[in-house]
């Protein structure tokens, strides 16, 4: 779901303007449209991981388009040029169909939550490609005031959705149900770091206790806000942005809650992890291998994953000494990575990964270093069924969730 982890020039891109010194890379944007779509995904091969520490090769988009979207495709299925399953032999075979049953979960549960910035929108979607549900709708948004999340996140009680909009630099939480923004902070269109201000915010993170965590970039904090719109807790000092946790913080995108009231920071300046407790003392600070690094997650091992938010684009799982265990960066055109976001390891120990520049939304088993899902068409952004554009946040809906 990241930030000024985007390398973008356009200042239509805040999200990928998260930083303002010198060496870090500067984040744009896409135009805000908002449009209903349909159903659709691709499934297509990847390609074999290169070593841990192997730098990815710089390629630009091939401009070809994935194959015609499919219904579903099993997780061990090989895909071909395409997009069809075939079998050992090669010849075609039918592909299995994950769609979701009423009471039976996907690999999602229930649907993924994804945010669809360059089309303004966010969609549910299910293993089949199926849209559960959309945002927004008419009466949705302030007046005078368009939409353009970034992150999106599902809070514990399954009422509400917490979006950022670094464009916008506001929080929205939305109502799932009404599809109404009903609870917002930040000045709409201005930056500060004055009470009620932010500046590129991103991964703001609904809490049980129903505040949000955000990570303020270009002020190089992070904030936890409560209902009332106050700060009731900041961790680095505000535009202060040298690496000292658990001091101060260096334009840090990334702000993981962790059980037991821990945080994961991810910082954009040196490429750092810090892994905080409860308390905010510090538990790890690691260096990991990568140009710009979004938003680390932990995975069900006890590890973490990284991603490279870089043309070269890379998707690392790392050690809390921050030793790689896996990296996986293929330079081939259907495999290869432009700009990931935000990565998450899912229930079946495959991983789905935001690809913002080419489009998509990719789940890769990393014991085969394939793609085995994919959510949108490579290279080509777009509104229609089965299109996305620069989708750049994503999160897991479980079984139960009321969307209507």
């Amino acid at each position: 779901m990241t930030s000024p982890r985007r390398r973008v020039t356009s200042q239509a891109h805040p999200r990928h303007a998260r930083t303002s010194r010198p060496g870090v890379p500067v984040v744009g944007g896409a135009a805000i449209v908002v449009v209903a779509v349909l159903l659709g995904f691709v499934a297509l091969s990847g390609s074999g991981g290169q070593a841990a520490g192997s730098p990815g090769a710089s390629l630009r988009p091939s401009g070809s388009a994935a194959g015609s979207p499919i219904a579903g495709v099993s997780p061990s299925a090989t895909i071909d040029a395409t997009g069809s399953p075939v079998g050992p032999s090669g010849t075609p075979r039918p592909s299995a169909s994950p769609v979701v049953e009423q009471g039976k979960a996907g690999r999602f549960g229930l649907g993924l939550l994804i945010a669809d910035r360059g089309n303004g929108r966010l969609l549910i979607v299910n293993d089949a490609g199926k849209i559960l549900w959309r945002f927004p709708a008419t009466g949705s948004i302030p007046k005078g005031q368009q939409f353009s999340a970034d992150d999106a996140f599902l809070a514990p009680d399954g009422k509400t959705i917490v979006a950022n909009d670094e464009f916008h630099h506001v929080i929205d939480r939305i109502d799932i149900v009404t599809r109404k923004i009903v609870w917002q902070y930040g000045h709409y269109g201005q930056t500060g770091s004055a009470a009620g201000y932010l500046h590129v915010p991103d991964d703001a993170y609904p809490l049980a206790n129903g505040n949000v965590t955000v990570a303020d970039i270009r002020n190089c904090r992070v904030l936890e806000i409560n209902q009332a719109k106050k700060i009731v807790r900041q961790w680095g000092r505000t535009r202060v942005c040298t690496h000292n946790p658990p001091a101060t913080y260096d334009n840090p995108n990334g702000d993981t809650p962790l059980p037991g009231g821990g945080m994961l920071i991810t910082e954009i300046g040196g490429s750092r992890v810090v892994r905080l407790n409860a308390a905010g003392g510090v538990v790890f600070d690691v260096h990991v291998p990568v140009a710009y690094p979004s938003d680390a997650q932990p995975d069900h091992q006890g590890n973490f994953t990284v991603v490279d938010y870089s043309t070269a684009g890379a998707l690392l799982r790392f050690s809390r000494t921050g030793k790689v265990l896996w990296r996986y960066n293929p330079a081939t055109a259907r495999g290869r990575l432009d700009h990931p976001s935000l990565a998450i390891t899912l229930p079946d120990g495959t991983i789905a990964v935001n690809d913002d520049f080419r489009h998509r939304i990719v789940i890769i088993d990393p014991a085969t270093d394939r793609i085995v899902w994919q959510y949108g068409r490579t290279d080509l952004p777009g509104r229609a069924a089965g299109y996305l554009n620069t989708p750049d946040g994503m999160d897991l809906i479980p079984m139960g969730t009321r969307l209507n």
